[in-house]
């Protein structure tokens, strides 16, 4: 963190130093073809610092999006080089080889100076070639959108300049697919330096919830800081929660104190350097997402090369809380079998949305062949096992439908063989206890009956 040139990032005010920003469950390495969605729409957020990081690390079938930190503004409003571009050019690569989605971070702390930023954003013309700049650069490297990381727009004309730069990049980038979002500081004064208005531009904001509390990033004073937001009226959908990968006050990095004591890993303050140091372990990291579930539209992370890997991983604390578990072994298609050895089947093969599910004798046929995704859906001909209508009620009949990344497609294994739906909190279940021909699948209380238990392909 020695370099001179813009690194870490900040939550609070200018003149600190700081870094910005769970059954199992079935799975299967992602390829092009199989997007990687969590239950919900859920986001799981990383960025990829320029300066430092391999992008062959990145566990990348656990996150949603990276954010390839930083590129700066000159103040006319065109970009400056971009560091390390071949490393943006093999990180969206390979996120599009993995179908995540990757966009490149314009800012950062940059030591307190945002005048830059100021400058370009005062006026139209400045305005309109930075909107331009950006455009240019999101093509020139096929990314998939831009955080906006203005650290920080003052109340005041400057909140509203901002607000009228992100309404001009919002009509340039969204209509042709591309993300907006923004990175945005936690709570205080430069809050109020994000206008409402440009709630309604973003796809999502990154709430950089780290950098502040006591201990730092403790869940109470994260928690609130989100809910801060979503008092101005963030949906929270659009309220992705940060979460620091280092500690404070030495900024020692998360794989840097598992490093120096495995046990660190469950703990969010131990001692090294002659202080103590606080941060986020498993433990708080899992209940800030089974918070951001319920409460939010994702979590974000500061940063990914300072994660560990392996089982302390916090990637892999996001993901497997989301997804209810630790992943299977990967590489599963084959058919799904049930009570009296009979098999899950798509009704007369059709590809047809709302085609019933049925348990049916075991004949081979494409009907019968499912793949265990990484998503936790379960796939044939080219759809997903879904819940219809979205419904938890016992008794609501399971049909195919279009893979929608809803967690009413989401199935967790569960130790005593049941396929448990999360959103629902049901089992999947041969109605009224029948292995007869054309029995229709249902939700229903998980109990563990013959008719709940399920033999995943090998």
């Amino acid at each position: 963190m020695s370099s001179p040139r813009p690194r870490p990032r900040s939550a609070l005010a200018a003149g600190l130093l700081a870094l910005v920003t769970a059954g199992a469950t079935l799975a299967v390495t992602p390829t092009a073809a199989q997007a990687v969605v969590l239950p919900n729409n859920f986001k799981s957020v990383g960025y990829m610092p320029s300066w430092t990081g391999n992008v062959n690390s990145v566990q990348y079938n656990k996150l949603t999006h990276i954010n390839y930190a930083f590129v700066l503004p000159n103040s006319n409003g065109t970009l400056r080089a971009v560091e390390n571009p071949s490393k943006l050019s093999s990180l969206v690569s390979l996120g599009r080889a993995n179908n995540v989605k990757v966009s490149i971070a314009i800012g950062g702390w940059n030591d307190g100076d945002d005048s830059a930023f100021e400058a370009l954003a005062a006026n139209a013309s400045t305005r309109t070639t930075f909107v331009n700049s950006v455009v240019s650069f999101v093509n020139q490297y096929g990314l998939d959108g831009v955080d906006m990381d203005w650290e920080y727009p003052d109340p005041g004309a400057s909140a509203n300049n901002f607000s009228l730069l992100m309404q001009q990049l919002s009509n340039a980038l969204r209509p042709q697919g591309k993300l907006l979002t923004a990175a945005v500081v936690a709570e205080g004064y430069y809050r109020d330096g994000v206008p409402t208005a440009v709630f309604n531009y973003v796809d999502f904001l990154n709430i950089m919830a780290y950098d502040g509390g006591s201990p730092h990033a403790n869940y109470d004073w994260s928690i609130n800081a989100v809910n801060g937001w979503k008092a101005r009226g963030l949906p929270a959908s659009k309220a992705i929660l940060g979460v620091p990968f280092y500690s404070r006050p030495g900024y020692y990095t998360y794989s840097q104190l598992v490093g120096m004591d495995p046990a660190n890993a469950n703990r969010d303050c131990t001692t090294a350097g002659g202080a103590q140091q606080c941060y986020n372990g498993i433990p708080t990291v899992k209940r800030k997402t089974q918070w951001a579930m319920a409460n939010a539209g994702g979590m974000m992370n500061w940063e990914l090369t300072q994660d560990t890997s392996g089982a302390t991983s916090l990637v892999s604390a996001i993901y497997d809380t989301v997804m209810g578990g630790t992943p299977p072994p990967t590489g599963r298609t084959g058919q799904i079998t049930g009570i009296a050895g009979k098999c899950v089947d798509v009704a007369a093969a059709s590809t047809a949305n709302g085609t019933a599910i049925q348990l049916y004798t075991c004949n081979g046929t494409n009907a019968q062949r499912w793949t265990v995704a990484s998503d936790g859906t379960l796939r044939a001909l080219g759809k997903c096992l879904d819940v219809t209508s979205a419904g938890t009620a016992n008794g609501t009949p399971i049909q195919l439908w279009d893979c929608n990344g809803t967690g009413a497609q989401v199935w967790q294994a569960q130790s005593n063989g049941t396929l448990r739906n999360p959103a629902s909190n049901r089992c999947l279940d041969a109605t009224g206890n029948s292995s007869a021909d054309g029995t229709r699948l249902q939700i229903w209380d998980c109990f563990g009956g013959a008719n709940q238990v399920w033999r995943l392909p090998a």
